[in-house]
């Protein structure tokens, strides 16, 4: 897992999880507000809002992708 700055021409996108630096906590991205420099998102059920460059994104390898994804039920397929 490694993690990278959010900067001027980055995405940031609602849902998507983000690494708060100071508290060291991952947040779920709620928006971007680009022009004032924030992002609000949630941190254990408590809505949060800080400077963009307190976050950091966070990118993962294709095998620590398809271990983190869950398969899906295969009871009705057949």
């Amino acid at each position: 897992m490694n993690f990278y700055d959010i900067d001027d021409d980055a995405k940031v996108y609602p849902g998507e999880y983000l690494l708060h630096v100071p508290s060291q906590q991952i947040i779920l991205c709620g928006a971007y507000k680009k022009n004032y420099g924030t992002i609000k998102g949630l941190s254990h059920g408590t809505l949060m809002e800080d400077k963009v460059e307190n976050f950091k994104k966070i990118r993962l390898t294709v095998k620590e992708n398809k271990e983190r994804k869950a398969s899906r039920c295969k009871g009705c397929s057949g």
